[in-house]
């Protein structure tokens, strides 16, 4: 990977692990990464609706009008993210579906600083040789801004050759190889 994809990936991660000093006011902040593995690839969206927006979005998960996000409604709302996702690898397309999700309380969403964590884990055994994966977030409103990034891979037979993404990072292309363990990094 090249200096100014380990800058990007350094700075994503200070941004998604470091505690909110301030919080978000008129953006829906939508940040994937994506986790390598030969058993499978790992997809984690931390959504973070801004204060201006929040209303919006939590009327989107609370169907009901409760105050409350029921297991169902965000269950309901894990699987709405989902259809607007696509993922292939090697041309062949990946149905999504999430695996398990945390939901921050209404009051730290309303405030900026709640945010929803999705995974959608995809088994597949990725066997020696070159891969291509694909990934898009069809997620729209002139509030919706993303990020994405591919996670440093644990398995060092996993060499990220190259990331391309697009002007407002809503689609990301991850070239990527995985050979027999033995090559060095």
């Amino acid at each position: 990977m090249r200096h100014g994809g380990w800058m990007a990936l350094m700075a994503l991660l200070a941004a998604i692990g470091a505690p909110a000093q301030a919080h978000r006011l008129d953006e829906y902040l939508q940040a994937t990464t994506i986790d390598l593995a030969r058993d499978g690839i790992t997809l984690r969206l931390r959504l973070t609706p801004g204060v201006d927006v929040a209303a919006r979005v939590i009327g989107q998960i609370d169907r009901n009008g409760d105050g409350v996000l029921s297991a169902q409604e965000q269950q309901n709302y894990a699987e709405q993210v989902a259809r607007t996702l696509s993922l292939s690898l090697n041309g062949t397309s990946i149905a999504l579906h999430p695996d398990a999700g945390a939901f921050p309380t209404v009051a730290a969403m309303r405030g900026g600083a709640g945010t929803i964590d999705l995974a959608f884990d995809v088994r597949t055994r990725l066997e020696n040789g070159a891969y291509r994966l694909a990934y898009s977030n069809g997620a729209s409103g002139p509030d919706t801004v993303w990020l994405a990034n591919c996670l440093l891979p644990r398995d060092s037979s996993i060499h990220v050759t190259q990331q391309h993404r697009s002007a407002d990072q809503s689609s990301y292309r991850l070239d990527f190889v995985v050979g027999d363990g033995k090559s060095a990094r």
